[in-house]
């Protein structure tokens, strides 16, 4: 067991055995910060499938992909509401004349029914057929951007291609000014940064909806070809939405798109980067990158949901309580050797490939083809941009943690 596995009963609640604490802090964990996927299979290794975790404050945590996959689906059991909606309506209800909105990121915050009728507005925007047809743009932004560092023999690739190509194009179909792409990043940057605390994360929210306010009400006046224009012509449980509406929207969209891709190219291009073996077999023939991507998106999952448990329950054997927190493993589910096949060894052939990368249930990922367009054109243009390209060796990379795991810098060198 590794040092940071050591266990403690640190803020345990009387009803936790000793048996299932273990400690890991999902945003400051200095395992996790170095090379986070081997953090993760120390995890899978040595905890168990359900674990309560003292740091920072104390909470559970579904690691197993037993425990992950039941978890995700059962709403009534962990609800995604925070605060109950109860709650925040009857909170609203007092709030002062004119008091400004407090924005909420609908579906993602919200259990059936009502998830259901804000997601609804979405589906047909983000359906496979609608992110199809933007593959081309996608890709001619993706050979741009390669194209840009191909003569330098080297990159900082997070900054030079990973971000910018899935922000610009969200941007885009967001129907935001892409020249304040970096403003924009700096919001979401603060508003992840902020989770731990609700009374931050709360003012974060009401800065991200002010910010995009003046764009509603533009398009509201002004309709163009983008997802601002499209929900302002659909309805939410039969009537028009509101400029209220609008911003619970526009924060889950903000958040979501500007920060979650980014995180999985920088995965998978860092894996592509330790693997020239599978760079050349991939150059070779490029009708294998889609399975390739599927497997890299298993092997290095890279988000965690958070519930709340909904009423007292025993889970997989687990004694819960209401209102206690749980964190949702995702990338443990996907290297848990109870479910897959030698989980840490990459093979795009496996026969178990059926990975959790975007959840399951009712809050599966909206973006997931839109996801999976991106990641694939981007490996194809890299691998047909670029020659043989490695990590710097002068430069490892540096990763983050927290409800989106990734590298914060991704140094790449080639020959020129």
């Amino acid at each position: 067991m590794t040092e940071t596995a050591t266990t403690s009963s640190l803020s345990k609640p009387a009803h936790i055995p000793e048996s299932l604490v273990y400690e890991f802090d999902l945003f400051g964990d200095p395992a996790l910060l170095t090379d986070p996927h081997a953090r993760i299979l120390d995890i899978v290794k040595h905890a168990p499938p359900i674990f309560w975790s003292p740091r920072p404050t104390g909470h559970w945590v579904l690691a197993g992909h037993e425990a992950v996959f039941e978890g995700m689906r059962d709403w009534e059991l962990f609800t995604s509401e925070s605060t109950p909606q109860s709650q925040i309506q009857a909170m609203l209800a007092q709030r002062p004349a004119g008091a400004p909105h407090f924005p909420q990121p609908l579906p993602i915050n919200a259990d059936p029914p009502l998830h259901g009728k804000y997601r609804v507005p979405l589906n047909a925007t983000f359906s496979p057929k609608a992110m199809n047809a933007l593959k081309d743009g996608i890709r001619a932004l993706a050979r741009d951007l390669i194209s840009k560092i191909a003569p330098q023999g080297r990159s900082e690739f997070m900054a030079d291609v990973a971000e910018p190509l899935p922000v610009q194009v969200f941007l885009k179909m967001l129907g935001l000014p892409v020249e304040r792409q970096a403003e924009y990043r700096e919001l979401v940057q603060d508003q992840l940064a902020a989770l731990q605390s609700a009374e931050e994360s709360r003012r974060m929210l009401m800065k991200i909806a002010a910010t995009m306010r003046p764009t509603f009400a533009e398009r509201r006046e002004q309709p163009q070809d983008d997802i601002i224009t499209l929900l302002w012509n659909t309805e939410i449980d039969g009537k028009p939405v509101t400029m209220d509406d609008m911003e619970d929207f526009g924060v889950l969209l903000f958040i979501a798109g500007l920060d979650t891709v980014m995180n999985g190219i920088g995965h998978g291009v860092r894996h592509l980067a330790m693997d020239t073996a599978l760079q050349d077999k991939l150059r070779a023939d490029p009708a294998l990158i889609p399975k390739a991507a599927e497997e890299l998106l298993r092997r290095y999952t890279f988000t965690v949901p958070t519930r709340r448990v909904a009423k007292d329950i025993m889970f997989q054997g687990v004694e819960m309580k209401a209102g206690e927190l749980v964190d949702i493993l995702l990338p443990a589910a996907d290297l848990d050797p109870r479910h897959f096949n030698r989980p840490d060894h990459y093979d795009m052939q496996r026969e178990d490939n059926v990975h959790i990368a975007f959840g399951t249930g009712p809050h599966r990922c909206l973006g997931s083809h839109l996801a999976r367009i991106e990641l694939q054109v981007l490996y194809e243009e890299l691998l047909a941009g670029l020659p043989q390209f490695q990590l710097d060796p002068a430069n490892p990379p540096k990763f983050h943690g927290g409800r989106v795991i990734g590298p914060d810098h991704l140094h790449l060198i080639w020959n020129v």
